[in-house]
Protein backbone atom coordinates (compact mmCIF):
# COMPACT_ATOMS: atom_id res chain seq x y z
CA UNK A 1 0.00 0.00 0.00
CA UNK A 2 1.49 3.96 -0.69
CA UNK A 3 -0.07 5.15 2.70
CA UNK A 4 1.76 2.28 4.14
CA UNK A 5 5.40 3.40 2.72
CA UNK A 6 4.36 6.92 3.53
CA UNK A 7 3.36 5.91 7.07
CA UNK A 8 7.16 4.23 7.26
CA UNK A 9 8.61 7.17 5.40
CA UNK A 10 7.29 9.90 7.86
CA UNK A 11 8.65 8.20 11.23
CA UNK A 12 11.69 7.34 10.31
CA UNK A 13 12.94 10.91 11.61
CA UNK A 14 12.96 10.32 14.83
CA UNK A 15 16.65 11.24 16.77
CA UNK A 16 18.01 8.68 18.97
CA UNK A 17 21.57 7.65 19.98
CA UNK A 18 23.44 5.26 17.68
CA UNK A 19 25.48 2.75 18.47
CA UNK A 20 28.46 4.54 18.41
CA UNK A 21 27.11 7.08 20.48
CA UNK A 22 26.40 4.39 23.35
CA UNK A 23 29.49 2.97 23.14
CA UNK A 24 31.17 6.55 23.48
CA UNK A 25 28.92 7.10 26.29
CA UNK A 26 29.58 3.29 28.23
CA UNK A 27 33.64 3.94 27.29
CA UNK A 28 33.05 7.67 29.32
CA UNK A 29 30.82 6.48 31.74
CA UNK A 30 33.47 3.49 32.30
CA UNK A 31 36.44 5.22 32.11
CA UNK A 32 37.62 1.88 30.20
CA UNK A 33 38.60 1.25 26.70
CA UNK A 34 36.34 -1.46 25.31
CA UNK A 35 36.59 -3.18 22.30
CA UNK A 36 33.05 -3.46 20.07
CA UNK A 37 32.96 -7.17 20.62
CA UNK A 38 32.79 -6.96 24.45
CA UNK A 39 30.47 -4.22 24.01
CA UNK A 40 28.13 -6.44 21.94
CA UNK A 41 28.15 -9.13 24.68
CA UNK A 42 27.54 -6.31 27.28
CA UNK A 43 24.50 -5.47 25.59
CA UNK A 44 23.16 -9.33 25.42
CA UNK A 45 23.34 -9.45 28.78
CA UNK A 46 21.26 -6.74 29.53
CA UNK A 47 17.31 -6.41 29.18
CA UNK A 48 16.12 -3.20 28.17
CA UNK A 49 13.08 -1.89 28.31
CA UNK A 50 11.64 1.65 26.23
CA UNK A 51 8.26 2.92 27.41
CA UNK A 52 6.75 5.83 25.37
CA UNK A 53 3.87 7.96 25.56
CA UNK A 54 3.28 11.92 25.85
CA UNK A 55 2.71 13.99 28.93
CA UNK A 56 0.13 12.92 31.43
CA UNK A 57 -0.58 9.40 30.66
CA UNK A 58 1.70 8.54 33.49
CA UNK A 59 4.80 6.66 31.62
CA UNK A 60 7.57 7.95 34.07
CA UNK A 61 5.77 6.33 36.69
CA UNK A 62 5.67 3.20 34.66
CA UNK A 63 9.60 3.01 34.35
CA UNK A 64 9.89 3.91 38.19
CA UNK A 65 7.71 0.57 38.77
CA UNK A 66 10.04 -1.03 36.36
CA UNK A 67 13.17 0.22 38.32
CA UNK A 68 11.69 -1.01 41.35
CA UNK A 69 10.69 -4.31 40.69
CA UNK A 70 14.58 -4.65 39.05
CA UNK A 71 16.13 -3.64 42.26
CA UNK A 72 13.76 -5.73 44.39
CA UNK A 73 14.80 -8.42 42.11
CA UNK A 74 18.52 -8.10 42.84
CA UNK A 75 19.86 -6.26 39.88
CA UNK A 76 21.60 -3.23 38.23
CA UNK A 77 19.56 -0.55 37.15
CA UNK A 78 19.74 2.36 34.60
CA UNK A 79 17.34 4.46 33.62
CA UNK A 80 16.87 7.38 31.05
CA UNK A 81 13.69 9.84 30.37
CA UNK A 82 13.54 12.41 27.95
CA UNK A 83 10.28 14.55 28.95
CA UNK A 84 10.30 17.12 26.30
CA UNK A 85 7.25 19.09 26.35
CA UNK A 86 5.87 16.46 27.97
CA UNK A 87 3.66 18.23 30.13
CA UNK A 88 1.99 20.01 27.47
CA UNK A 89 1.17 16.58 25.74
CA UNK A 90 4.89 16.31 24.35
CA UNK A 91 6.61 12.83 23.59
CA UNK A 92 7.56 11.33 26.36
CA UNK A 93 10.52 8.17 26.21
CA UNK A 94 11.88 6.29 29.00
CA UNK A 95 14.41 3.78 29.01
CA UNK A 96 15.10 1.37 31.83
CA UNK A 97 18.25 -1.51 31.49
CA UNK A 98 18.67 -3.97 34.15
CA UNK A 99 21.25 -6.65 34.46
CA UNK A 100 24.46 -7.96 36.66
CA UNK A 101 25.83 -4.86 35.88
CA UNK A 102 24.51 -1.99 33.84
CA UNK A 103 27.27 0.77 32.35
CA UNK A 104 24.86 3.26 30.52
CA UNK A 105 21.55 3.60 30.33
CA UNK A 106 21.01 4.17 27.08
CA UNK A 107 19.50 1.52 24.52
CA UNK A 108 21.31 1.26 21.01
CA UNK A 109 18.41 0.67 18.24
CA UNK A 110 17.71 -2.80 17.51
CA UNK A 111 18.33 -3.64 21.29
CA UNK A 112 14.81 -3.37 23.14
CA UNK A 113 13.53 -6.99 24.76
CA UNK A 114 10.20 -4.84 24.80
CA UNK A 115 8.86 -1.53 23.26
CA UNK A 116 5.56 -0.34 25.38
CA UNK A 117 3.46 2.61 23.76
CA UNK A 118 0.11 4.16 25.67
CA UNK A 119 -0.53 5.48 22.13
CA UNK A 120 -0.23 4.83 18.69
CA UNK A 121 1.71 6.88 16.93
CA UNK A 122 4.69 7.01 19.74
CA UNK A 123 4.87 3.64 19.43
CA UNK A 124 5.97 3.56 15.81
CA UNK A 125 7.85 6.49 16.07
CA UNK A 126 10.32 4.46 18.29
CA UNK A 127 10.07 1.46 16.63
CA UNK A 128 13.33 1.13 15.75
CA UNK A 129 14.56 0.13 19.58
CA UNK A 130 13.14 -2.91 19.03
CA UNK A 131 15.10 -5.98 18.98
CA UNK A 132 14.08 -7.80 15.85
CA UNK A 133 12.14 -10.53 18.13
CA UNK A 134 11.33 -8.01 20.82
CA UNK A 135 7.42 -7.44 21.97
CA UNK A 136 5.43 -3.98 21.15
CA UNK A 137 2.87 -3.28 23.48
CA UNK A 138 0.87 -1.04 22.23
CA UNK A 139 -2.53 0.88 23.77
CA UNK A 140 -4.94 1.83 21.03
CA UNK A 141 -5.30 5.27 22.35
CA UNK A 142 -4.99 8.48 19.99
CA UNK A 143 -3.63 12.07 21.32
CA UNK A 144 -3.75 14.17 18.37
CA UNK A 145 -0.73 17.25 18.57
CA UNK A 146 -1.82 20.25 18.16
CA UNK A 147 0.11 20.72 14.86
CA UNK A 148 -2.50 17.78 14.18
CA UNK A 149 -5.41 19.53 15.39
CA UNK A 150 -4.54 22.90 14.14
CA UNK A 151 -4.59 21.57 10.12
CA UNK A 152 -0.69 21.66 10.06
CA UNK A 153 0.08 18.37 9.39
CA UNK A 154 -1.84 15.38 9.13
CA UNK A 155 -2.21 12.64 12.11
CA UNK A 156 -1.99 9.33 10.45
CA UNK A 157 -4.45 6.80 10.55
CA UNK A 158 -3.19 3.47 11.99
CA UNK A 159 -5.33 0.86 13.14
CA UNK A 160 -3.98 -2.84 14.56
CA UNK A 161 -3.83 -4.39 11.28
CA UNK A 162 -0.69 -1.58 9.86
CA UNK A 163 1.16 -2.08 13.22
CA UNK A 164 0.98 -5.83 12.72
CA UNK A 165 3.09 -5.18 9.75
CA UNK A 166 5.30 -2.86 11.35
CA UNK A 167 5.59 -5.12 14.74
CA UNK A 168 5.65 -9.31 14.41
CA UNK A 169 4.80 -9.83 18.09
CA UNK A 170 2.21 -7.22 19.54
CA UNK A 171 0.17 -7.13 22.07
CA UNK A 172 -2.84 -4.51 21.47
CA UNK A 173 -4.38 -3.37 24.20
CA UNK A 174 -7.62 -1.13 24.53
CA UNK A 175 -6.34 0.23 27.98
CA UNK A 176 -7.72 3.45 28.44
CA UNK A 177 -11.24 2.07 28.02
CA UNK A 178 -9.98 -0.78 30.42
CA UNK A 179 -8.95 1.05 32.72
CA UNK A 180 -11.86 3.34 33.25
CA UNK A 181 -14.70 0.40 34.13
CA UNK A 182 -12.17 -0.64 36.77
CA UNK A 183 -12.43 3.31 38.14
CA UNK A 184 -9.79 5.48 36.65
CA UNK A 185 -8.14 5.81 33.11
CA UNK A 186 -4.91 6.72 33.95
CA UNK A 187 -4.59 3.27 35.60
CA UNK A 188 -4.10 2.57 31.64
CA UNK A 189 -0.53 2.89 32.60
CA UNK A 190 -0.33 -0.58 35.11
CA UNK A 191 -2.26 -2.29 32.33
CA UNK A 192 0.26 -1.90 30.27
CA UNK A 193 2.94 -2.89 32.31
CA UNK A 194 0.83 -6.12 33.42
CA UNK A 195 0.93 -6.87 29.13
CA UNK A 196 4.62 -6.45 29.66
CA UNK A 197 5.81 -8.19 32.44
CA UNK A 198 5.55 -11.70 31.39
CA UNK A 199 8.60 -10.77 29.31
CA UNK A 200 10.38 -9.84 32.00
CA UNK A 201 12.13 -12.06 35.00
CA UNK A 202 10.26 -10.95 37.82
CA UNK A 203 8.15 -12.94 39.75
CA UNK A 204 3.95 -11.16 40.83
CA UNK A 205 5.29 -10.96 44.26
CA UNK A 206 7.88 -8.47 43.31
CA UNK A 207 5.71 -6.85 40.84
CA UNK A 208 3.28 -6.16 43.40
CA UNK A 209 5.96 -4.93 45.94
CA UNK A 210 7.21 -2.53 43.67
CA UNK A 211 3.74 -0.82 42.81
CA UNK A 212 3.12 -0.84 46.66
CA UNK A 213 6.50 1.39 46.81
CA UNK A 214 6.17 3.62 43.89
CA UNK A 215 1.67 4.13 43.83
CA UNK A 216 0.17 6.37 46.40
CA UNK A 217 -1.59 4.23 49.21
CA UNK A 218 -5.19 4.78 47.78
CA UNK A 219 -4.45 4.11 44.28
CA UNK A 220 -2.81 0.79 45.30
CA UNK A 221 -5.79 -1.93 44.88
CA UNK A 222 -6.90 -0.37 41.15
CA UNK A 223 -3.47 -0.46 40.47
CA UNK A 224 -2.68 -3.77 41.12
CA UNK A 225 -6.52 -4.60 39.40
CA UNK A 226 -5.17 -3.30 36.40
CA UNK A 227 -1.78 -4.97 36.28
CA UNK A 228 -3.50 -8.40 36.66
CA UNK A 229 -6.08 -7.72 33.73
CA UNK A 230 -3.07 -6.89 31.58
CA UNK A 231 -0.58 -10.09 32.68
CA UNK A 232 -3.12 -11.84 31.18
CA UNK A 233 -3.68 -9.72 28.17
CA UNK A 234 -1.82 -11.86 24.92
Amino acid sequence: MVYETNVKDNLTNATSETLKAALEQLKENTEMTITTSEYKKRISETTSVVLVGVGGQGILLASEIIAQAAQESGFDVKTNEIHGMAQRGGSVIAQIRFGEKVYSPLIPKGTATVLASLERIEGLRYRNYLSPNGLAVISDQVIIPVTASSGQTPYPEIDQQILEQFFPRLIYLHAVEKATELGNAKAANSILLGALSTQLDFSLDVWELAIKKCVKPKFIDLNIEAFLFGRNCK
